[in-house]
């Protein structure tokens, strides 16, 4: 049995405790924070390396994988992008490399938050409970449904969004895969159309907790997104206002 076969997506139906693999080498630090994360109703399991992990994806479903970067052999970073191609489970980011260049790389490659260490335990579960949120979790599967709200369907250049899927379809009817982070920046945008929104206010509005605005984390966010708008001989929604932020210039309609 493969691994995409067992992972699943926070799109699907969650338990009440969603199961968290924890992957840290440092078995002090493991057990802290894997107790920390029960405490907060969090079904979790852990793993001290690469090895052990696949493992567990095999045998077990999980609903996020919490990645320490820095494991003996092979790195986060490798892990990571195998695992992404495997399956689109969420996965954060904990490493003592802090640095900008390493925030970035993280995001550059997908991850859906990138926590420095040391951290707070619970700082990592609020994040871990933003990221299944934003993937659709149980907050959203107790709501009635809202497909036919108008508020939940916007459009825009023949793009179609579902708030209430957390979905996005190109205007050939693709479905465009986002991490949670992208989709958070997207409904932002959306919510200001044809308006200039600084870096800082960008995070602010869309709880996307990257990094400090003094540095490039949220320019990395914005230029993933944009690429996934592009379409062959377009300009994208977004544009740069030098020295200023970005503006969402498509006209915006709901409903």
């Amino acid at each position: 049995m493969t691994v995409a076969s067992r992972l699943t997506s926070p799109l699907e139906t969650m338990t009440p405790s969603p199961t968290i693999l924890l992957v840290e080498d440092d078995g002090a630090l493991r057990t802290l924070t894997a107790r920390a994360l029960r405490q907060s109703g969090f079904n979790v399991l852990t793993a001290a390396t690469g090895a052990e992990m696949w493992v567990t994806l095999r045998e077990t479903s999980v609903n996020l994988v919490v990645l320490d970067i820095m494991l003996p052999g092979t790195s986060g970073f490798d892990l990571f992008r195998r695992l992404r191609r495997e399956s689109d489970v969420p996965i954060i980011f904990v490493s003592a490399r802090g640095s900008e260049e390493d925030r970035v790389l993280g995001l550059e490659l997908g991850a859906d938050d990138y926590l420095a260490k040391p951290f707070s335990t619970r700082e990592l579960a609020a994040r871990v409970s933003a990221v299944l949120r934003r993937g659709g979790g149980s907050d959203s599967a107790s709501e009635p449904a809202t497909e036919n709200r108008a508020s939940d369907t916007i459009t825009f250049d023949g793009w179609l969004v579902s708030l209430a899927r957390r979905e996005l379809r190109s205007p050939s009817g693709a479905i465009v895969d986002l991490t949670g982070a992208e989709f958070d920046l997207l409904s932002t945008f959306l919510g200001y159309p044809q308006r200039v929104l600084g870096r800082e206010r960008l995070m602010e509005l869309s709880r996307s907790r990257i990094g400090d605005s003094s540095d490039r984390s949220i320019d990395v966010l914005v230029s993933r997104l944009r690429r996934k708008l592009q379409l062959e001989g377009c300009e994208p929604p977004i544009v740069t206002v030098r020295g200023v932020g970005y503006m969402f210039r498509a006209e915006v309609t709901r409903g």
